[in-house]
Parts: C-alpha cells; structure tokens; sequence
C-alpha cells in the first residue's frame, strides 16, 4: 500500500490527479479505528498532514470571517483568538475526545468522515459555514447544506478533498452541548449548537446524531425570534 506525504497543495492536487479514489489521512482519529478495527484495506492513502497551507487560519476583520484550513487541529480551536471569535467552536473542539486526539483530530476530518455525531457538524451548521473544496477541475465553494448528504456521505467528487472552512463572526450568544453515555471523551448520543446572529435577528438551532444529517431546526428558529 503506498503512502504519500504531499508538502503543498499543489503536490496534493497532482496525487488526487494520479489516485482520484485515494484515503486521505488528517489525524487518523477515524480512519485508524476503521483500518485497525473494522478492516478497512485502503488502496493508496495521501497523508495531508505536510501540507503547511492546510495547517493555516485566518481572521478578516472588514468581512467578519474566520477561514480555517482543513488540517488544522482541535486543540488550536479550543483556546486563543479562534476561541474568542468563535466560542461555540471551542466548545465543540474541547470535547471532541483526549487531550491526544484534539491535537491529531481536525475539522477536514470531521467533514470527510461526515458522521452526524462529529462533534464539529452542528456548529458549522448554525453558522451556515462555507466548504472550500479544490480538484482536479479546480477549486468550488459549498455551503453546508449542500456538502452532508447523509450518513458518513458528502459532496465530495473523486480526487477532491477540503481546503478549508469559512464562518462568520457573529455577534451575539453562542453555544455547543452534547450529552452520552459518560462525562467524557465520548461519542455524541445528541448534539446542538445554538448561534444568535444579534446584527442580523436571526437564530440558528442545529442538532447532531439524532438524523442522518445535521438537523437544522426551522419552525424552532422562528418560533424564538
């Protein structure tokens, strides 16, 4: 099984050029379990983790936006200026497993795996993230709620993968919870992010693991403004 470890994004494309059907591998915090727990046989795997640009984020202060590569790791969101512009963010990165697996774990992999427990979906839900996708036909944004299709399925085509994820900064309360079987270092039984955009009037409710998809609550949004 060959494995490569691209250094830039465009060393990455001509790979995904070459193996469209390749395994990427952020942190492993998934696709492991699968290959050492449920015998997943991978023909060819891309390691994204060399990849610098991938590891990058950056704030627009005049558009009001955080970008965040794919590759960028749990424990970068948890605390610091990501953690301020957006805290419901945090909040779903500092329960996504152990100390161990925040450092390895990432957003691209949470959207590459798609499961609707992944503790990240329902906040770029109610923030109505946007996905920066890039290929071999070049690059294309979707919103999110045109990427999960359903369960551990997305809008990804053959040799594309996730650049990186844009959201706003809103002003206004935010929040994550989840609940499951312990305290801690757990799989989401049910999940939600709430997101009250003060500028705009609006109030975005998104649940997880309760579907096939991130739930995005309508009538109760309307209901509350």
């Amino acid at each position: 099984m060959p494995v490569f470890s691209p250094t830039s994004v465009d060393q990455l494309i001509d790979l995904l050029s070459e193996y469209p059907n390749a395994s990427l591998l952020a942190g492993g915090t998934d696709f492991m379990v699968e290959v050492n727990l449920h015998g997943r046989q991978p023909q060819t795997v891309v390691n994204l983790r060399r990849v610098e640009e991938l590891r990058e984020w950056s704030y627009r202060p005049t558009q009001q936006t955080v970008t965040i590569g794919s590759a960028v790791p749990y424990s970068v969101m948890e605390t610091g200026k990501i953690a301020e512009l957006v805290p419901a963010l945090a909040q779903a990165a500092r329960t996504v497993g152990s100390p161990q697996i925040r450092a390895a774990g990432t957003l691209g992999g949470n959207l590459g795996t798609c499961s609707p427990a992944g503790d990240s979906l329902p906040v770029l839900s109610a923030l109505n993230a946007v996905i920066h996708l890039i290929g071999p036909q070049g690059t294309r944004d979707i919103p999110w709620e045109e990427f999960m299709l359903g369960v551990k399925k997305n809008a990804l085509n053959s040799g594309e993968f996730v650049h990186s994820i844009t959201v706003p900064v809103v002003q206004g309360w935010q929040g994550y919870a989840k609940v499951g079987t312990r305290n801690a270092m757990v799989i989401a039984t049910a999940s939600a992010c709430l997101v009250r955009d003060a500028d705009e009037g609006l109030i975005s409710i998104a649940l997880g693991s309760v579907g096939p998809t991130i739930i995005r609550c309508s009538q109760a949004e309307k209901w509350l403004l």
